[in-house]
């Protein structure tokens, strides 16, 4: 694991909520501006300490030891990131982490196939849709520039969200107007901001 910490989501339809962000490390892509994803990965997830199972439990919940686990309703709710979190989970973890009464989500790249039992799995592409191996999500993230059209998801999701790419400067006003716009000609997709970049907070 890279790092736990206790946070409020900042993007996609759970934004708002609070969450403890159980940060995996490595991952099986390495987006930049000039590739595929047409963006530098904005996250650390190279550092990492091992645990176990019983480890990274206990670990977690020390994290935010005064939020008690239970669920949907906010409290106890972890969100699984990285890097690329489907590298790690598997189906013991998952059952684990319910048991200890944790709301589950998931914040994946979409070229690993998920472990069931996951509450909300967000994926945000950054290669070509024949490359995905998740299938079916609950919302679907692409991050656009000015210029780049709306995408043909090839996952089965109840809500597609498209994101504007930041600058170095912050947000740039150009892309958010872009993905403004695609929005309105095509309402059956959603404006995503990043909003914890906004809030200032991880």
């Amino acid at each position: 694991m890279n790092e736990c910490f206790y946070s409020i989501q900042g993007e996609g339809l759970r934004a708002g909520t609070a969450n403890i962000f159980v940060r995996f490390a490595n991952c099986n892509l390495r987006c930049s501006k000039e590739g595929e994803a047409q963006f530098d990965c904005d996250s650390e997830f190279l550092s990492y300490r091992e645990y176990n199972l019983d480890e990274l439990v206990q670990f977690v919940q020390a994290c935010a030891p005064h939020i008690p686990a239970g669920g949907a309703k906010g409290a106890g709710a972890i969100i699984f990131t990285g890097g690329e979190p489907g590298l790690q989970l598997d189906q013991d973890l998952i059952d684990r982490f319910h048991d200890a009464g944790y709301y589950l989500s998931v914040e994946s790249n979409g070229t690993c196939e998920l472990p069931s039992g996951l509450d909300w799995i967000t994926i945000s592409p950054k290669t070509a849709e024949h490359t995905l191996r998740q299938k079916k999500a609950h919302e679907v993230k692409y991050v656009r520039h000015k210029g780049q059209g709306i995408p043909k998801p090839t996952i089965e999701a109840d809500y597609y969200l498209l994101s504007p790419a930041w600058g170095a400067d912050g947000l740039d006003r150009e892309n958010l107007e872009w993905c403004i716009q695609l929005v309105k000609e095509n309402p059956a997709w959603r404006l995503s901001v990043q909003l914890h970049k906004i809030w200032r907070i991880r």
